[in-house]
């Protein structure tokens, strides 16, 4: 039988301002290992420390741009465009862009705390 979600969990987000995460399917919402699924509103100035994590990160942004550093430079993702942000290589995510960003983020497996490390 098909998991009904009736609605997302609210996250507490990491970085400098308040930023809000709906997560639909994850380890807290559903009780799902594999995979999580949250909607992400950040404001204009948002930004986190960079991580290193151990799954996948798929990135969709709805509206605005989500600014995403990398070893190698940074790239700006803009609404209708998607980045992948692949295990094990550093990566930052911000949003200095007038408006912020909505964006939806897909975590294979699911996100954790204990495999996001976090620079400190």
């Amino acid at each position: 039988m098909p998991t009904f979600v009736p609605q997302p969990t609210r996250i507490q987000a990491a970085g400098n301002k308040p930023k809000l995460i709906d997560e639909y399917i994850g380890r807290v919402n559903s009780k799902t290992d594999a995979v999580s699924i949250a909607q992400m509103r950040s404001p204009q100035g948002w930004e986190e420390p960079g991580q290193v994590p151990e799954f996948d990160e798929f990135t969709i942004v709805l509206k605005g741009a989500v600014r995403v550093e990398h070893k190698s430079g940074s790239m700006e993702v803009k609404a209708g465009q998607a980045v992948i942000a692949h295990q094990g290589e550093w990566v930052r995510y911000s949003t200095p862009f007038e408006g912020g960003a909505e964006y939806i983020a897909v975590c294979l497996p699911a996100f954790s705390m204990e495999t996001v490390h976090r620079d400190e």
